[in-house]
């Protein structure tokens, strides 16, 4: 008997196996008669929402755009009959006509006297008519050239041209000490200038002052209008815009400090000039700033604080009570490094 049921010990191996195979399929992936009754009816929506465009859109005829081409043409007629022409107006300002200028051969350079040319004659020689005639007047106005740097200051007549025609002017390069104190004489026919025994200061009067070439060093802190405008390249308005940013800064520590206005930040020769001719003692002393006390128009009036810090300087002390001392002011955010550096001369805590 022993020998007859030791082969079927395999079978009910494999049996059991396939069962719990069996179950766990069922477990994990099988789906009860609930469920797939609810996926089935999902699957028929998710179908019918598919193909309900198709079958929810009506049947359109083909387009004919004859038809609409005909009334679009039917419409453009009538608004083209419809259009008026355009009155035409003659010109408020009649256009004038100029005589053409007569053609005038060219030369070619020889030696010549300028004292002796017209305007046709500088014609001859490239140069423009109207170059030519400012030339003719100018000659006339001087009482005749007396040297070549006088044509070289003609207004108008550029350097190349100049160059060109130098070589063949029959005067001297430069004026004697005498004539260029005059800058004057007379005419080869005798006629007298109007500029005649003048200087030439007096001779080219100008509205505006010479300014001094030698000046001395005034101080910064002090200085007026009137002194500051005395630097060749300071007028008005600038003198003003200094005193200004002055006062409203307590006063200058160092000449550097003018390269923060803005008018001088694109202007070094201007800050140059200003430092050459001005300084600031070194027992000077600024206005303060009272961050305790001031209000905030006084506080955002400075130029190192502005309306933005002066609003947080007003929250911060009303919120944690007055500054005690200087390094109080680090605990604002907004109060870069830089800029507490160059307001902690002017601070004042009371």
């Amino acid at each position: 008997m022993a020998s007859s049921t030791r082969p079927a010990k395999p079978a009910a191996r494999s049996t059991g196996f396939l069962q719990s195979l069996h179950v766990a399929r069922r477990r994990y992936f099988g789906f009860s008669r609930r469920e797939t009754s609810g996926f089935v009816v999902l699957l028929a929506l998710l179908v019918l929402l598919l193909f309900a465009p198709t079958l929810l859109r009506p049947h359109l005829p083909s387009y004919q755009p004859a038809a609409d081409r005909q009334h679009l043409n039917q419409w453009a007629a009538e608004l083209a009959a419809q259009r008026q022409p355009r009155p035409a107006y003659g010109s408020r300002y009649p256009k004038r006509t100029y005589a053409a200028r007569p053609h005038v051969p060219q030369v070619a350079l020889a030696p010549f006297d300028p004292n002796l040319f017209s305007a046709t004659d500088w014609q001859a020689r490239g140069l423009p008519a109207w170059l030519g005639e400012r030339l003719v007047k100018y000659r006339d106005a001087v009482g005749g050239f007396r040297a070549k740097e006088q044509l070289r200051r003609a207004y108008g007549l550029s350097d190349t041209t100049y160059a060109r025609l130098a070589p063949y002017i029959q005067l001297p390069e430069q004026l004697s000490a005498r004539e260029a104190r005059t800058y004057a004489g007379r005419s080869p026919d005798g006629a007298g200038s109007r500029f005649a025994g003048k200087s030439f200061a007096e001779a080219t009067p100008s509205k505006y002052t010479r300014k001094p070439r030698n000046l001395q060093p005034f101080d910064l802190n002090v200085a007026d209008t009137t002194q500051l405008m005395r630097i060749r390249g300071i007028g008005r308005g600038l003198s003003a815009r200094v005193v200004e940013y002055r006062q409203r800064l307590g006063g200058f520590r160092s000449a550097s400090q003018l390269a923060e206005l803005y008018s001088l930040r694109d202007a070094p020769d201007l800050v140059d000039s200003l430092r050459k001719y001005t300084f600031v003692r070194p027992d000077f002393a600024p206005a303060g700033v009272d961050v305790n006390n001031a209000s905030f128009e006084t506080l955002q009036a400075h130029p190192y604080v502005g309306k933005r810090l002066a609003r947080v300087l007003v929250a911060f002390r009303q919120q944690h009570g007055p500054f005690r001392q200087p390094a109080d002011l680090r605990q604002i955010r907004i109060l870069d490094e830089a800029t507490y550096e160059r307001l902690l001369p002017y601070l004042v805590l009371r």
